[in-house]
């Protein structure tokens, strides 16, 4: 450790630990995750950046960020101009994902529904079938950086499952990973269906059947409930899981319904996107260093969203971060209807631009660039640290096309 540290900075274990001094009352010291500060510090915008990301990886010990490093033209003031060529301070990552050899790329992932294969039952209803295996598969987050995640189908998230109301629902789900999985369904189902140990837990090799009807409509997940549950969350294995209003059932709001339900004349109205905000803690010390919306920090940076703004735009999103008690949407120059869960074909709150999601807690975001001008418009989670760690993206908003 450095001779300049002071007193109140010392190792704990193999991390440096930063606490507040105690005041005479006793207040309690609140310690200071070093390897949080060290990439915000330098930032992704730095190869050295990434450098301290990579090395935390390895190994558990944090260095001194500003050792061997000229920090002569660092502004003094944090919140001072930023220092040349570093586009909004420290939120700009250098290099690219390799998304072709992830095997997912996150602008294609905002699409991507999963809708499975159909055929009709005797009694005349949907058997919606989805077939998801488990597998372990190292992906990069951000450039040059790599999570040994446990995934379904490959992919952190998972496939987003999209099924009608009132459809019956038949996932095939094989465990080709190293450790016990299951799927657990936020919905209404049997306790045989659960997804817990002793309802759906299933070892390497193994194979499981969850049957069960398609409801209540929403914007939902799934998740492996394994223990230690936190490791499985964390580790990539969760996923959207969207049920889709049946017009028919809901005559006050038919229109409404209509427009959720995937592949109707009113739904193509509509730019529906799926959104999964999550992190990654990379030296696994229970704190996160890296966070994104589907899964690759600042993706939507690198390849800003296309929006036609002629046309209304839906999200679909869920937070699923581990570690941190609450995620956030912020979006600039503009205001949203929201539905938490997605629930209800009413808003549950209305012309808002931040809204708060525990993780789990899941809504629908509905809103227009119909009265703005063409241009680049952000979004980002609004605290603070997590959009210099990577979640932040931008729409880019263009007329139709001719």
């Amino acid at each position: 450790m450095p001779n300049n540290v002071p007193d109140h900075m010392r190792a704990k274990g193999t991390a440096l630990e930063l606490s507040r001094p105690i005041s005479s009352a006793g207040e309690t010291a609140f310690p200071i995750d070093p390897s949080r500060r060290a990439l915000l510090i330098g930032g992704f915008a730095t190869a050295s950046g990434a450098a301290i990301m990579a090395s935390g990886a390895k190994s558990q010990t944090v260095p001194n960020p500003m050792e061997g490093h000229d920090m002569s033209a660092m502004q003094a003031d944090p919140y001072a101009a930023p220092m040349p060529g570093m586009a909004h301070g420290n939120m700009t990552m250098v290099g690219l994902v390799d998304h072709a050899k992830n095997g997912f790329d996150p602008t294609a992932m905002l699409t991507d529904w999963e809708t499975g294969r159909t055929e009709l039952l005797p009694d005349g209803r949907t058997l919606r079938t989805f077939e998801v295996d488990a597998i372990d598969r190292e992906i990069e987050i951000a450039p040059g950086i790599f999570f040994p995640a446990w995934t379904f189908n490959g992919r952190v998230p998972g496939p987003a499952l999209r099924a009608k109301e009132g459809e019956r629902l038949r996932i095939i789900f094989r465990n080709f990973g190293s450790h016990p999985h299951s799927m657990h369904f936020h919905g209404i189902h049997s306790a045989r269906m659960d997804g817990v140990p002793g309802a759906g837990l299933i070892g390497p090799g193994e194979e499981f059947i969850y049957e069960f009807d398609a409801k209540p409509f929403g914007c939902h997940l799934y998740h492996c409930h394994a223990l230690p549950l936190k490791r499985h969350m964390h580790k990539g294995m969760y996923g959207l899981f969207v049920i889709d209003p049946d017009p028919a059932l809901h005559p006050e709001h038919a229109a409404v319904a209509a427009s959720r339900l995937l592949g109707s004349p009113e739904n193509t109205e509509w730019q529906e996107m799926a959104m999964v905000m999550n992190a990654f803690d990379t030296n696994f010390d229970g704190g996160n260093e890296v966070y994104a919306c589907n899964t690759v920090g600042q993706a939507y940076m690198n390849v800003p969203i296309r929006i036609d703004k002629s046309r209304p735009i839906r999200i679909y999103l869920l937070n699923v971060t581990e570690f941190d008690p609450i995620n956030s949407f912020h979006l600039h120059a503009n205001f949203f209807d929201y539905y938490d869960t997605g629930t209800t074909l009413t808003p549950t709150q209305r012309t808002v631009d931040v809204i708060m999601q525990c993780q789990a807690q899941r809504g629908i975001l509905e809103f227009s660039f119909a009265e703005h001008e063409p241009g680049m418009y952000m979004f980002h989670a609004h605290q603070s640290e997590f959009t210099e760690l990577g979640w932040i993206g931008m729409f880019d908003v263009q007329e139709p096309a001719a």
